[in-house]
């Protein structure tokens, strides 16, 4: 991959992803295709950013289908290490991502973001990218690896691409693959529940508690939908709000529908980008 890499002209974009494919990762693709000389992307399941009892062993896989997805979508390259070449035998360092990892998913899943943050560190010392694309779903993912890229001036600058939905507004993931019809159905409720945030914003509303009772109200009539968490955080600190003012705000979820575990968010005011934009 690197000598590969010196072949290619600049700048060159880079979009990691743990594959099985959707239309939000060929959105990201796009988007590096249109700012980029040169596409670069990865495909690798990371086992250091799932936890015990989650569902590494089964996420899906199907490499043949997301290779001709990369391609029809216009990537130059695509890295597929295996886990012994990011993780050799004796591997002991790891990239702490801070405090910004300890909340909202890294409370609920301990460890992910410092798998996050140590394989994108590696990737990006292997690919070296000038640009790399990132989907705003995942926000708090987002947050970090800016975080990272700044602390540790990997001089890659970060963007961010807006969720890509499906027509009822349910965020593209490769997890929804394995939702059951009726769970299918359902678990729209997670995105009118956000609409349903910011429509209470545009009204006026300011505190953060009654934010949350709104995502709340919104979901309990899909009860195939069990809310694990909500949040109303700074959308720069990721800190708990008690009252949205001046800056964007991060209303963000997580639930379980059936056995699938989605995540989404949204910023207030409606349309910011979580977490700003930025080079390190």
């Amino acid at each position: 991959m690197r000598a590969a890499r010196l072949g290619l002209p600049g700048p060159v974009g880079f979009v990691p992803t743990m594959g099985a494919l959707h239309d939000g990762h060929v959105a990201l693709v796009r988007r590096a295709r249109s700012e980029s000389a040169s596409v670069v992307t990865s495909l690798f399941v990371n086992p250091t950013q799932f936890g015990p009892g989650e569902d590494f062993a089964g996420y899906p896989r199907d490499l043949g289908r997301d290779l001709s997805i990369f391609e029809n979508a216009g990537a130059d390259a695509v890295f597929v290490p295996a886990v012994e070449e990011m993780y050799p035998a004796g591997s002991a360092a790891y990239v702490d991502p801070g405090p910004h990892g300890e909340v909202l998913e890294g409370k609920h899943r301990p460890g992910h973001f410092r798998g996050v943050a140590t394989v994108v560190t590696k990737l990006f010392a292997i690919t070296a990218p000038d640009r790399a694309y990132f989907g705003e779903k995942d926000a708090q993912q987002l947050r970090i690896v800016r975080g990272l890229v700044r602390d540790l001036r990997l001089g890659v600058e970060i963007v961010g691409v807006p969720t890509v939905r499906a027509a009822d507004g349910l965020a593209l993931s490769s997890r929804n693959v394995r939702l059951k019809p009726e769970e299918r159905r359902q678990a729209a409720a997670l995105y009118r529940a956000l609409k349903a945030a910011g429509a209470a914003w545009a009204a006026g509303e300011r505190r953060a508690d009654a934010i949350r009772a709104v995502v709340h109200e919104t979901v309990m009539s899909s009860p195939l939908v069990r809310l694990e968490y909500v949040s109303v955080a700074d959308g720069d600190t990721l800190g708990e709000l008690t009252m949205i003012g001046d800056r964007p705000a991060l209303v963000s979820l997580a639930a379980r529908v059936g056995v699938t575990r989605l995540i989404d968010n949204m910023t207030v005011p409606p349309g910011l980008s979580p977490a700003g934009t930025g080079r390190g």
